[in-house]
Formats: structure tokens, C-alpha cells, sequence
């Protein structure tokens, strides 16, 4: 051990100092390769951003964000359309004696999130190749209707339309679990055919449903139809304020003691982050700034509104042609009324009929039907931006009517259901339902054509990952891009 310091105190003791030039030297050859370096990445940045980001696309961007917003339907609504059908490749069910056993289930919530699980649980039952038993519906929750899916639902078609895909039987469990985002396309696919396809009502809900949307059309040519959600529940669930007093905080405080886990919120700051459901009166301007006008016919879907007629009155004078299903549909509603999910289910048919449809929250229901919208081709779909228009409610006062609504206008810009809003990991799959939707080249595909023709949105926006390496290997190939509003 001694012999080895010994050696290594030799060496040190020859050692000679750098001399400054060397020292100059290497700093001034690093320097160098850094600059090389870096500006090959520039020069390759450059390159990328002048082929990705195409010079007539930037043009016609730039021309479109001063253009005015068709407000009754997107100009894009002809290009798209929902190609949910089944790809050659995806096998068919497995025989139900081969199935890895049953996959009982019980969907909670109401009758959008029931949707929501039953939907998930055809996916869950198709990858774990088991044999599905009917859902049943939930009957404990705050809705408290007991329904059960025959109820709802057509048990024969369901079952007859998605026999190639999943093997189904007539009975039950707990399940309110929701599949992750990110699965193969096929399956996404198979979660469309499912909500979009398999999911009818039964025959007397669909008939009083279509009833009601035919008085609609038969008053006027067009028409919105607004999803409110200003029920006491919704209100207390948000944790937000309006100006109710000690009345309202203790009204809504008692109801949220419904849920153990809520949070202690701050009402100024929910409504900052957007996440406070617009009053009806705020849904009401929203629409006049954006240029709907007076004579406009609505169709309001809601269960009790708090603060009563009081609260809706404000809406009425901005839009006097209010309807509901208790103006359209009157005693034929009567035998619904015990059942929240059947009343739901004329107010979902009512606003998937609709022109327009307006969401005033995040929910199931906002979410599910504004996914079909899109996939019957974008049908316009408004969902407010709450946190700018929040803003905008507050400091009203300050600017005059022209002023409000061009800063509306422009805040809605991204809200409106135009086919560029989807993009990839925004959202929840039944709100952005990319892999089932598919742009038109030339016409629709019949039953002759391969839907194949036509790339789902999910497939453009994997390709288009690829584009900058394509083009530089020298591929003729040019990538359609999405258009803006």
C-alpha cells in the first residue's frame, strides 16, 4: 500500500502546468463545436416551422379569425361524419361457451353517466373476452329512480347490434369504472357503436321525444336548445355563489353535506377559474352578444331551477319563445315524472334534434351529447368559456352593448363545436370521440366504399407527427390539415 502511494506522489510531482495557450485553446475549440451545434439546431428548427407550419395555411389563418362565426352551424358540418363501423380486421365475438365468464354490472349516477358505464363495461367485457349480462341501473342514487335498463333502453336491439362485438345475455353488479382515454382505435370504435348505435330508447320515449321536437319544427325552422344545469345540486356541488345571501349559502351548504369528500371551496375563486355554471340570465346574453336574436325559439332541458321561475324570468324576456317538455308534451308527461332518467331521456332526444345546442357545465349529459354532435357530423355546439366570459359578466358595466359582445364573440372563438377543437389528450373520449370520426375527401362512403378512404382524426393527428420527416425524405404525400374557425 505504501509502495503504491509512493508511485502516485511521483507522479504527481512530474506533472507540468498547462500552459495558458493550451488552456485558450480548448475553451476556444468548445465554443466552436457549441456554436456548430447549435446552429444546426436553429437551421433545423427553422426548416420543421417553414414545412409544418405551411405559408397558405398561415394566410388563411389569419384570414379566418376575422371572420364572422356562422352562428346556426359550422361551414365544415358537410366534411365530417361518424365512422364508427367495424375494421376488417377486428374479429368477431367469441362464442359465448368460450367467453372467459360473465361481467356483471350496476351503473350509478343518472342517466348520462349511466350511459357512460354502460358503454365502458361493452369495451371492458370485449377485452376480457366475457360474456356481458345486461346492466342494471343504478336505484340509491340522488335521483332516486328506479328504472331499470328495459325501462330505458331497447334490451333486443342492444343486444342484436352489437352481437358480432360482445356477447350479451338478459342480468347483474357495482362497476363505476371508466376506461382510460388512450385505447387501440378499434375499441374507441366499439365505444361509439355502443352509445351511438346500441343505446336506443324504447320505443314510447323515442315517439314522445320526436313528438316533442316535431312542435318544436313546427313553430319554428330552427331552434336552440340549452342544457342549463342550474339545479340546487349542481349549485352546491360547484361550491359557487350568486348573490343569495345567508339563504342561499345555507340551502346549498345543507346539500352539499351529501357528499362526505367535497372540498371547502372559495366562491370568487371558482368563478375566476371558470368553474361556476353561467345564471340563465347569463346564458341568455352569452347567446344575444353572439347574435342570436329575440325571436329565437328555445327549448329549455332542466329539472327545478333554483330560485324558481324568479330565476328563469330573466331568460324568458331575452328569448319570449320558451319551451320545455311540460309546455310540449303536457299530461303525456305524466307517467314519466315519477322517473328522472325517462324525463332526461326526452330532453337528451330534444337537444341532440336541436340546431344549436348549449351546455352550461361539464357534466355527463353536456359531455356525451356534445360527442354525438360531433360525430353527426359537428353539429353547433356552444359550450361557454366560463372563465373569460366570468370576467367579461363582471365588468359589464363598464363598456357599452357593441363592445360586450365582440369581446364575447371573441371569447367563444375555440367554444363553438367547430371541428378544430379536438385535439389530441384534450378531454374526455365521449366529448372528443377522435378515432370515430372521419373527414370526407370526396362524398360519403356508401356500402360499396371503404370507409377505410377516409383517415379517423385520431390517424390524421398520428400521421401528421410524421409529417416534417416524410417531407424531407421526399415523399409526394400532403397532409390535409384541420381547418380553423
Amino acid at each position: 500500500m505504501k509502495l503504491q502511494k509512493h508511485h502516485i506522489s511521483c507522479w504527481r510531482s512530474q506533472r507540468k502546468p498547462l500552459s495558458w495557450s493550451l488552456i485558450c485553446g480548448i475553451m476556444l475549440f468548445a465554443l466552436g463545436l457549441i456554436s456548430l451545434f447549435t446552429g444546426h439546431v436553429v437551421s433545423d428548427l427553422e426548416y420543421y416551422s417553414q414545412r409544418l407550419i405551411k405559408p397558405h395555411l398561415i394566410t388563411k389563418w389569419a384570414a379566418s379569425i376575422h371572420e364572422p362565426i356562422n352562428i346556426w352551424k359550422s361551414k365544415y358540418m358537410d366534411a365530417y361524419y361518424g365512422c364508427s363501423r367495424r375494421g376488417r380486421h377486428f374479429r368477431s365475438a367469441i362464442p359465448q361457451r368460450f367467453s372467459n365468464g360473465y361481467l356483471l354490472i350496476a351503473t350509478s349516477g343518472g342517466l348520462n353517466q349511466q350511459r357512460t358505464g354502460i358503454t365502458d363495461a361493452v369495451v371492458v367485457a370485449r377485452i376480457l373476452n366475457a360474456t356481458l349480462v345486461v346492466p342494471s341501473l343504478d336505484h340509491n342514487s340522488y335521483w332516486k329512480d328506479d328504472s331499470d335498463f328495459a325501462d330505458i333502453f331497447d334490451v333486443d336491439w342492444f343486444i342484436s347490434s352489437l352481437a358480432k362485438d360482445v356477447k350479451i345475455v338478459v342480468q347483474l353488479y357495482k362497476f363505476d369504472y371508466r376506461l382510460a382515454n388512450d385505447l387501440d382505435p378499434e375499441l374507441q370504435k366499439l365505444r361509439c357503436r355502443v352509445n351511438y348505435h346500441a343505446l336506443r330508447f324504447t320505443k314510447p320515449i323515442q315517439e314522445l321525444g320526436s313528438k316533442v321536437v316535431l312542435k318544436m319544427r313546427e313553430m319554428a325552422k330552427r331552434f336552440i336548445a340549452v342544457h342549463l344545469r342550474f339545479e340546487p345540486d349542481m349549485l352546491a356541488f360547484s361550491g359557487c355563489y350568486y348573490g343569495g345571501g345567508e339563504k342561499e349559502i345555507n340551502e346549498l351548504r345543507e346539500i352539499r353535506k351529501r357528499w362526505d369528500t367535497l372540498p371547502d371551496l372559495s366562491p370568487l375563486e371558482e368563478r375566476k377559474r371558470g368553474k361556476c355554471p353561467l345564471t340563465p340570465e347569463e346564458v341568455g346574453v352569452m347567446l344575444r352578444a353572439l347574435g342570436y336574436k329575440n325571436d329565437t325559439y328555445l327549448y329549455v332541458a332542466s329539472g327545478e331551477i333554483y330560485g324558481g321561475e324568479a330565476t328563469l324570468q330573466p331568460l324568458r324576456e331575452l328569448f319570449p319563445n320558451f319551451y320545455t317538455k311540460e309546455i310540449l308534451a303536457g299530461e303525456e308527461l305524466n307517467s314519466l315524472v315519477p322517473f328522472s332518467s325517462r324525463l332526461a331521456a326526452i330532453d337528451y332526444i330534444v337537444c341532440d334534434e336541436s340546431d344549436v345546442f348549449v351546455t352550461n357545465n361539464n357534466g355527463n349529459m353536456a359531455k356525451i351529447l356534445a360527442g354525438r354532435r360531433r360525430y353527426m357530423g359537428h353539429k353547433r355546439t356552444i359550450k361557454p368559456n366560463a372563465k373569460r366570459l366570468s370576467a367579461l359578466f363582471m365588468s359589464r358595466d363598464t363598456m357599452d352593448w357593441r363592445t360586450f359582445a365582440k369581446k364575447v364573440k371573441s371569447a367563444q372563438r375555440g367554444f363553438m363545436g367547430e371541428p378544430d377543437e379536438m385535439k389530441p389528450g384534450r378531454g374526455e373520449f365521449h366529448e372528443f370521440p377522435a378515432a370515430c370520426i372521419c373527414r370526407r375527401r370526396s362524398r360519403r362512403p356508401t356500402n360499396n366504399t371503404s370507409e377505410e378512404l377516409d383517415i379517423s382524426e385520431s390517424e390524421r393527428w398520428r400521421r401528421s407527427n410524421n409529417t416534417a420527416i416524410t417531407e424531407r425524405l421526399g415523399s409526394s404525400e400532403d397532409d390535409e390539415f384541420l381547418p380553423r374557425l
